[in-house]
Formats: C-alpha cells, structure tokens, sequence
C-alpha cells in the first residue's frame, strides 16, 4: 500500500500538501472527494482511528451553512458519517493514510516526515 492523501484538490491546505510532498520526493495516491464520495466504510475506519468528532471540519463553510437539524446529527456516529459521506467538504482534510494504516489528519509536515 502507498501513501494516500484524502481531500479535495482546490484547498489551500491540500495544495500545501501536495508542495511539502512533492519537495520532499514522496511518491503518493490522491483521492479527491469531489471525484469519488468517501465510501462510509472508509470514514468508520478512520473514524475507529482517530474519533469521529476529529474527522469533522467545523472552521468550513460546509459545516456553517449546516442547518441546526444537521448540526444535531454530528452529535451521533453513525449520522454524522453519513453526513461526511455526502457533505465530503466538511471532513478535515487532508486524511494523509500510510502503508501501515495508520492516519494523519491535517497538514503536518514534521509527523508525516516522522512516519515515513
């Protein structure tokens, strides 16, 4: 398994990402929730890794249009990754997966260096 990057292409913290990789020769896969939903199996793996709450973008404006409906539903697991399923912009991104499974979330150049 190589290393996977999660997220959506046009973010800024995304393209960080992809720059600090690149720079530093690290080869990867990137899957790109606009082009391809996050299967929910997916999410609950993550989720069993770090917490679903943390899969949780809440600084987006995804997560700001919620409606308070929708915003409840973030309180249970299984609704709130339902919901990331099909509102992908609001999961904290990137998702940085490496060969061993485990995961990374957010931009954080010296922790993937650490891994790697």
């Amino acid at each position: 398994m190589e290393l996977k990057v999660y997220g959506i292409k046009n973010c800024n913290t995304m393209k960080k990402t992809f720059d600090f990789l690149e720079s530093e020769g690290i080869d990867y896969g990137f899957i790109d929730y606009k082009k391809s939903a996050p299967d929910p199996a997916l999410l609950v793996k993550f989720a069993d890794k770090v917490g679903f709450e943390k899969l949780i973008n809440k600084k987006g404006m995804t997560y700001r249009q919620l409606s308070d409906e929708e915003k409840a539903q973030l309180e249970s697991e299984n609704a709130a990754l339902a919901l990331l399923s099909k509102k992908s912009s609001m999961i904290k991104r990137p998702i940085v997966q490496f060969p061993d499974g485990s995961i990374i979330l957010g931009f954080e150049p010296e922790a993937i260096k650490e891994k790697l």
